[in-house]
């Protein structure tokens, strides 16, 4: 992460993944909050081992950065086996897709991430893996083509999705098990933070940790990754511990505020409030007045805004809800949009 204004994006490129995985749980019991769909896991893979037989499928969805790929590296953990880890736009043919199949191990995991982007034909070709652990490979073209079927070794695939509407029926109805990952409340972040310090052999006061949980949006990529920078700030401006002082002089300086926003984000409200008077407004105009693209600012800035109740999607476009105005000690006019959380959003929730 280069940007300031990607410190609170959930999104990861490679070199942050690669910085995730010493901070990564490597068993259930270590995996921090998620309870609900922990216990269910659980249950599913030690009654799979009792059987000697494959798990059910399993399909994880949820916001970027709550855990899905950490959770599938569990599951092959737990199981004892082997995983392959693939993303959906990766599989661009059904071939592609045949030739990982059929060389996996027996029990082994099968991870697609982002499994709403695969493409069609390769859908299509995992219908009858997942089935019936059999793939047909065509031999040949036009009306001499062949289809040639494969056995497959039995293996459990675990899918992750952040658009899980994006699913089609029958992929769906294919998994066995089905969870949705909510975003984390305070006191979990706050549990992860300090397991996180441990391993990295950061030293963090009790309020250090609160005063990074509360800007981390719920995400624990986010409060891993403003750690790690408050960390930086502390060795090299401080006395290497995270305290409460440190972390908001760190954040400051990496313009995170005391909601999580960054520049991007308020940008976004300034916008809104000082050139539209609160909206509403289109989101490609919205998108040229901050200087953005229109993707970027849907689906980088607007869910924690909204979210937070900052800001509402209307039929009419964009509007800044009362909380927004009081958030950047604007004084609202008669007849703003209220979200109705009052004056300051309530992020101390698990789902918020």
């Amino acid at each position: 992460m280069t940007d300031h204004e990607d410190l609170v994006s959930a999104f990861a490129d490679d070199a942050e993944r690669d910085a995730e995985v010493s901070v990564r749980p490597k068993r259930l019991s270590d995996f921090i909050a998620q309870h609900r769909v922990r216990d269910q896991l659980d249950l599913l893979l030690k009654g799979a081992m009792r059987r000697g037989a494959a798990p059910d499928h399993i399909l994880l969805s949820g916001p970027p950065g709550l855990g899905k790929t950490t959770l599938a590296n569990i599951v092959a953990a737990e199981l004892g086996t082997g995983i392959r880890v693939t993303s959906g736009p990766a599989i661009e043919r059904s071939g592609d897709l045949a030739a990982i199949l059929t060389s996996l191990a027996p029990g082994d995991v099968f991870f697609i991430d982002e499994i709403h982007r695969i493409a069609k034909p390769a859908e299509e070709l995992l219908y009858s893996a997942m089935e019936d652990f059999r793939v047909d490979v065509v031999v040949g073209k036009g009306p001499g083509a062949t289809a040639i079927p494969i056995e497959v070794e039995p293996f459990t695939l675990v899918g992750a999705t952040t658009r899980s509407g994006l699913l089609t029926g029958p992929m769906r109805d294919r998994f066995g098990f089905v969870a949705h990952l909510d975003f984390y409340s305070p006191a979990d972040l706050e549990a992860l933070l300090h397991r996180s310090a441990r391993i990295l052999g950061v030293p963090i006061t009790e309020e250090g940790a609160v005063e990074v949980a509360r800007r981390s949006r719920g995400t624990p990529r986010i409060a891993n990754r403003l750690l790690r920078r408050v960390r930086d700030f502390a060795e090299v401006r401080a006395e290497g511990v995270v305290t409460l002082e440190t972390a908001q002089a760190a954040l400051k300086v990496y313009d995170v505020d005391a909601l999580g926003l960054d520049r991007l984000d308020r940008a976004v409200l300034t916008a809104l409030i000082d050139s539209f008077r609160g909206g509403p407004v289109g989101l490609s105009t919205l998108a040229v007045a901050v200087g953005e693209q229109p993707d970027t600012v849907e689906e980088v800035c607007e869910p924690f805004l909204v979210r937070a109740g900052l800001l509402a999607r209307t039929p009419r476009g964009r509007v800044a809800t009362e909380a927004a105005w009081h958030h950047l000690d604007r004084t609202p006019p008669n007849g703003t949009f209220s979200s109705g959380s009052g004056p300051t959003p309530d992020l101390f929730t698990a789902e918020s």
